[in-house]
C-alpha cells in the first residue's frame, strides 16, 4: 500500500471514521499547520498521545468548517473523522509533526444481527444512564461503522476507543464493544443507585 506524508496532530483523543470533532486552534505551530491546511485542502491526522509516545494508528480529518477566527490568530474548527491510519515514519521538519502513513482498509465480513441488536440495547441503556434520556440510535444502512458512532457518543476512557479504532473488522469491533458495554452496564447502574440513594443527580460519568 502506498504511503502518504500528511501533518500530524497528537491530542487526548480518539477520532473515528465519519464522526465529528470540533476544536480550538491556539497554539503557533497548530494554527500554521491549520492555515496550510485550509490553503491546500488537505487532511491531518490526530493521534492518540500517550504519556511518553504517540499511538501507532489514527485517523485523518477533514477541516468541514470554520466557525470563528480571533483577532491573534486562533480558530474553531469543526472537523470530521475520515481514514484511519497507521504511522509509518515521523518526520520533524516543521514546527507540527508530519508522518508517513499507510491508510487501513476493513476486513471484510458480515456483523451477527443478534450481536449488533443486543450492542444497540446496551448503548441505549449506559447513554440512558449516563445522560439521563435516551440517545439518538446509530444508522445501521449508512456504510458508518456502527461501533464508531456508538463509541463517538459514549465517556469511554481513550484506550478502550483506541483499541476499536485499531481492530480493523465491524464484526470484531461490535464484538469487542458489547463485551465493554456488558462489563460497563453493571457499575454504571450501582452508581446511579448510589447517587439516587444520596439525593444527587449529577451525570457525566466516567
Amino acid at each position: 500500500m502506498a504511503s502518504k506524508r500528511i501533518p500530524l496532530f497528537p491530542l487526548d483523543v480518539v477520532l473515528f471514521p465519519d464522526t465529528p470533532l470540533p476544536l480550538h486552534i491556539f497554539e503557533p505551530r497548530y494554527k500554521l499547520m491549520i492555515r496550510r491546511c485550509l490553503e491546500n485542502h488537505g487532511e491531518f491526522g490526530i493521534l492518540l498521545a500517550r504519556a511518553d509516545e504517540i499511538a501507532p494508528v489514527g485517523c485523518t480529518a477533514q477541516i468541514v468548517k470554520v466557525v470563528k477566527q480571533y483577532p491573534d490568530g486562533r480558530m474553531d474548527i469543526l472537523t470530521v473523522g475520515q481514514n484511519a491510519f497507521r504511522v509509518v515514519d515521523l518526520i520533524n521538519e516543521q514546527p507540527y509533526l508530519e508522518g508517513e502513513v499507510e491508510y487501513l482498509d476493513d476486513e471484510e465480513g458480515s456483523v451477527t444481527p443478534e450481536t449488533q441488536q443486543e450492542l444497540l440495547k446496551l448503548y441505549e441503556q449506559c447513554h440512558t444512564l449516563i445522560y439521563g434520556r435516551a440517545p439518538r440510535l446509530p444508522e445501521v444502512d449508512a456504510g458508518c461503522s456502527v461501533t464508531f458512532q456508538i463509541a463517538a457518543q459514549l465517556p469511554l476512557e481513550v484506550e478502550a476507543k483506541q483499541k476499536l479504532l485499531e481492530i480493523r473488522a465491524e464484526p470484531e469491533r461490535q464484538s469487542h464493544l458489547l463485551r465493554h458495554l456488558s462489563e460497563w452496564l453493571p457499575q454504571l447502574t450501582r452508581l446511579e443507585r448510589s447517587r439516587a440513594k444520596a439525593g444527587g443527580n449529577g451525570h457525566g460519568l466516567r
